[in-house]
């Protein structure tokens, strides 16, 4: 095979490969879909919807053991939801 012949393999195998990795990269991660849909509950006063949704995240993210930031972010979240839901049913109970 001449050297031409290489040079064509090698951008074919490039262009194959450049096309499977945006396919690849085009998919979003379901812990951050779960945790885009946990943020859209939260904002929206859902608390209670929000915390499951993050707890999801939190376990998906645990599978995956790749996003550190964004599982402390989730714990976080996690913390703070319980905190506002404790606090709303105790003015629950006091009325």
């Amino acid at each position: 095979m001449s050297f031409g012949y290489y040079i064509l393999l090698f951008m074919l195998m490039s262009i194959i490969f450049i096309v499977i990795r945006s396919l690849f990269l085009q998919r979003k991660n379901l812990p951050v879909q779960l945790f885009v849909k946990a943020l859209k509950n939260e904002n929206n006063g859902n608390f209670d919807e929000a915390l499951i949704a993050y707890e999801s995240a939190l376990q998906e993210v645990n599978k995956i053991r790749f996003h550190g930031s964004l599982k402390s972010k989730i714990i976080e979240k996690i913390k703070l939801l319980h905190t506002l839901i404790e606090h709303r049913n105790g003015f629950r109970i006091i009325r």
